[in-house]
């Protein structure tokens, strides 16, 4: 069983990314592998990052710019 302490938490942010405790290693469909090392990693939910499966705030672009309109 699993403790408390080994969970990983994954936050999910509205119209933003997944963010997860890491460091992790993000098995692609295609069999790639991504690492983070970092203390808190964001995984992109929108699919523009280009750094895919990263998250590079691409999100918030598309956000801005349909506020303007």
């Amino acid at each position: 069983m699993i403790s408390a302490a080994d969970r990983r938490v994954v936050r999910v942010v509205a119209g933003g990314p997944l963010m997860v405790e890491g460091p992790v290693s993000i098995e692609m469909p295609d069999g790639r592998v991504v690492e983070s090392d970092r203390f808190m990693v964001a995984i992109c939910a929108c699919k523009r990052s280009k750094n895919f499966p990263l998250c590079d705030t691409s999100h918030r672009r598309k956000s801005s710019a349909s506020q303007a309109d």
